[in-house]
């Protein structure tokens, strides 16, 4: 029982099935900077109110370092025999330098010291995928800007509807990712307050300096509720819908990529170092990259449930069930990290095939709501204009033709206001560069959205 901080109050050694089941060190260890790095700033207010010495709190700091230092260099493993991190790095700090690690703990508890590690440790990791969103954004841009005039369709119901072009498709997701990065920013901006000083629930009679320790840690604000400070996962709730839905917006984009590699599309060919191959046939180039990301955003979403499930039926303040919270949180952190610098190789080194996607949108009658468009600008109702225009579109799937193909005459004899001038408005092209107003497909109207996103995000 001496491995036990808390074994006074037990008679019997816990059981080891319980022990293995109890035990969060296996995941848990991996927040030792941030639980020392807390401990350290910890230290330094009790000294600074009077409850350490100068020279505990100094051996303390000193011990501290040194452990976070051995556990680095590999020379300190973590003993499996201890409850969780907050428990191992105090046992072996009290073995390095005696009673005054025995008094670190004074003024707090592990329900405080817990949620402070799991905010540092999310505000840790959170900074390099905001930074690996912000650089698929500008991978993004630059390829927008090299396909202005790229040509494609656009689709709805995966039918081909109206062109548009490549670069007005990629900017679809750049504003997706930069609403992802504005979410992030909005999580990271209220969990930026210190829950240390909460103690186990009701706070503590010392008279600790909370908001000291915060501005050690770089903590905006400190919490104003000790039951709440213990308690709230609202921010690992709010990080893993972030990136959940960034994940979904990866496996949209995901998706299309298998598509428009396959030989049925052919819009892009993907780059050798971002494929793999079969092992029994020897044509495939298989889009791996992207498939997996797709299939990750179903654990980021797992994540999400399995963190609103914990906490739907939990009173205040501290239950066991959060112990729970944190191999979700880390899962998301580590699925998210791995996928972002794949998926953004993947796009920065894609072949875009710029005739394929002009081909398809030359086919497919994405042009016949501008042969519409011509019959309202000559006075026809927009109604009676869309039934003219199918009646041609049944009329050239009976007969193999294009709208473009379509002899005047024969549009003539749909409706007596086609002019020579309607073959000049229906040209692919023609369609795209009409569509400028704010937020359409034209080149300068895509132009300009490229230069608000690239002044937005900094880049």
């Amino acid at each position: 029982m001496a491995d036990k901080l808390w074994a006074g109050r037990f008679e019997k050694s816990t059981d080891t099935t319980v022990n293995d089941f109890h035990a969060s060190l296996p995941f848990d260890c991996r927040m030792f900077e941030q639980d020392i790095r807390g401990s350290i700033a910890h230290a330094r207010m009790l000294a600074s109110i009077g409850v350490l010495t100068p020279e505990d709190a100094r051996a303390i700091e000193v011990g501290l370092t040194a452990i976070a230092e051995d556990i680095r260099d590999g020379r300190l493993t973590f003993d499996n025999g201890a409850e969780d991190i907050h428990m191992f790095i105090e046992s072996e700090l009290t073995r390095r330098i005696g009673d005054a690690g025995k008094r670190l703990h004074t003024g707090r508890s592990r329900n405080d010291q817990v949620a402070l590690d799991l905010r540092l440790y999310v505000r840790d990791h959170a900074a390099g995928i905001r930074s690996g969103m912000v650089e698929l954004c500008a991978v993004l841009l630059d390829r927008a800007e090299e396909h202005l005039d790229t040509v494609m369709p656009g689709y709805t119901h995966l039918q081909r509807a109206q062109p548009i072009t490549f670069a007005h498709h990629l900017m679809a997701y750049v504003e997706m990712v930069r609403r992802d990065i504005g979410r992030l920013d909005d999580t990271l901006r209220r969990m930026d307050v210190l829950p240390l000083g909460s103690g186990a629930l009701a706070g503590t009679p010392y008279p600790l300096d909370r908001r000291m320790v915060a501005r050690e840690l770089g903590f905006a604000e400190i919490t104003h509720n000790s039951l709440d400070g213990v308690a709230d996962r609202d921010y690992a709730v709010e990080l893993a819908s972030c990136l959940a839905l960034f994940m979904v917006h990866l496996s949209r984009f995901s998706e299309e990529i298998v598509l428009w590699s396959s030989q049925e599309f052919r819009f892009v060919e993907l780059d050798d170092a971002f494929s793999t191959g079969s092992s029994i046939m020897p044509q495939k180039k298989n889009p791996d990259v992207a498939e997996l990301t797709r299939g990750k955003s179903g654990r980021a979403i797992g994540g999400l449930v399995t963190l609103l499930t914990m906490l739907k039926g939990l009173p205040l303040a501290y239950n066991k069930d959060l112990q729970e919270d944190k191999e979700a949180v880390f899962d998301l952190l580590d699925t998210v990290s791995m996928c972002l610098p794949a998926f953004t190789g993947m796009v920065r080194t894609l072949r875009v095939r710029e005739d394929k996607m002009r081909a398809a949108a030359m086919s497919g009658f994405t042009n016949a709501t501008d042969l519409a468009d011509y019959l309202v600008g000559r006075g026809l109702p927009f109604r009676d204009a869309h039934e003219v225009c199918g009646r041609l579109v049944r009329h050239c799937e009976l007969t193999g033709q294009s709208l473009e193909e379509l002899s005047l005459e024969t549009l003539r004899e749909a409706c007596d206001l086609f002019e020579n001038d309607v073959y000049n408005v229906i040209q692919v092209d023609a369609c795209v560069r009409r569509r400028s107003l704010p937020g359409g497909p034209a080149p300068e109207a895509v132009r300009e959205s490229i230069r608000q996103a690239r002044e937005a995000l900094g880049i």
